[in-house]
């Protein structure tokens, strides 16, 4: 069995931080707990319209990290400057709309297959590893390996919304479509990532799919950090998720 990583997206450290125009809490030293707690990378989405995470933490992010960073950005100019300027390990594309609370789906790859294609061509040439984020669909996935991913992140929000609804079944059909599509994805040479909305109660179905070689899980980490702290909750969310690939 492929070893399982666990990503630490410490957005909304940042989230905290500018409620108040602070220069607390700081999502550096999060990501330094995170990484002393056993997390296998760092996970940062710079939003256009810099809700939570700012330049500054990408500069200082890239400045202090001993652990790859895992830059989440739309498919823009101004971030392409950016990740370009910074070259971090990997570059994740997601869809942004600035009324969305969190990012609410997949990329629609297969309607913009032309335009991503000419996009990602210059972070390959810059050495990061692109991933697309999107849903466990047949034609995304192929239109995610055609334009030349590496990677792509399964989105399993779904997943997890229909767990904390109580909605088991459309849960469990969902969960069986993330398994078929993890399995396709690898089928193809694509390096296979999941993550939005997990929790200690959902993890570990998404964990032991074989496939599936990387997590990344923020929000519910920082919201139980709350109740334990960080450290405790990123050690336990590595327990689920090593007990589930065991």
């Amino acid at each position: 069995m492929i070893m399982l990583r666990l990503g630490v997206n410490i957005d909304h450290v940042a989230t905290v931080r500018n409620a108040r125009g602070s220069s607390y809490p700081d999502p550096v030293r999060a990501a330094k707990m995170a990484e002393e707690a056993g997390a296998d990378g760092i996970t940062a989405h710079l939003r256009e319209d810099r809700r939570h995470i700012l330049d500054a933490d990408i500069d200082a992010l890239m400045d202090h990290l001993s652990v790859p960073l895992n830059f989440e950005m739309a498919a823009t100019d101004e971030m392409m400057a950016i990740a370009l300027r910074h070259k971090p390990h990997a570059v994740c594309l997601v869809p942004e709309k600035r009324e969305e609370k969190t990012t609410e789906g997949g990329l629609d790859v297969a309607r913009e297959e032309n335009k991503l294609a000419h996009f990602i061509a210059p972070l390959r040439d810059a050495g990061c590893r692109v991933s697309i984020f999107i849903a466990a669909d047949r034609s995304q996935i192929e239109a995610a390996n055609r334009i030349g991913a590496q990677v792509i992140e399964l989105h399993t929000g779904a997943y997890c919304d229909f767990h904390a609804e109580g909605r088991f079944e459309e849960r469990d059909a969902e969960l069986a479509r993330l398994t078929r599509m993890a399995g396709f994805a690898h089928s193809l040479g694509l390096e296979v990532h999941a993550g939005h909305g997990l929790t200690f109660d959902t993890v570990q179905p998404i964990a032991a799919l074989p496939e599936v070689v990387e997590l990344n899980i923020g929000h519910f980490l920082i919201a139980e950090a709350i109740f334990t702290g960080l450290t405790p909750a990123i050690r336990e969310m590595r327990r689920l998720m090593d007990e589930a690939r065991a």
